[in-house]
């Protein structure tokens, strides 16, 4: 796993599952400390316009760039459900902050030949 957390932190975009204005939840800590270290950030949240600044997008599908990592902090339930989307889009890291991930997303990622990080807080590397 290291070796792929390696290459996820490489890359320069990462789209953020569960972007929130809410400074004490992950959803905004995680953008927040991306955007500290150089990363080129793309909220998505359906319910907001804007997160720290930056335009936040209703889904990955209008973010006008493609993201080079997905990162999810939403409830198992709805990662499994923007997963299909990814695969659709053609996203292939994900990364399941701890508390999104589910072994039905894991699978999901795995069967459909996608780079999935689990487990681990992009926060700590």
């Amino acid at each position: 796993m290291q070796d792929l957390i390696k290459e996820f932190m490489a890359q320069k975009k990462f789209a953020v599952i569960g972007a929130t204005d809410n400074p004490e939840k992950y959803g905004n800590q995680i953008i927040k400390n991306l955007k500290k270290r150089g990363y080129k950030i793309y909220p998505v949240n359906p319910r907001l316009k804007e997160v720290e600044g930056l335009p936040c997008y209703a889904s990955l599908a209008e973010i006008p760039v493609k993201a080079d990592v997905v990162d999810f902090v939403v409830p198992p339930g709805v990662t499994e459900e923007i997963l299909k989307q990814c695969k659709e889009l053609g996203f292939k890291r994900i990364w399941l902050q701890p508390g999104s991930e589910s072994e039905a997303a894991i699978s999901y990622c795995n069967e459909n030949n996608m780079k999935v990080v689990h487990s681990v807080c992009v926060m700590m590397n």
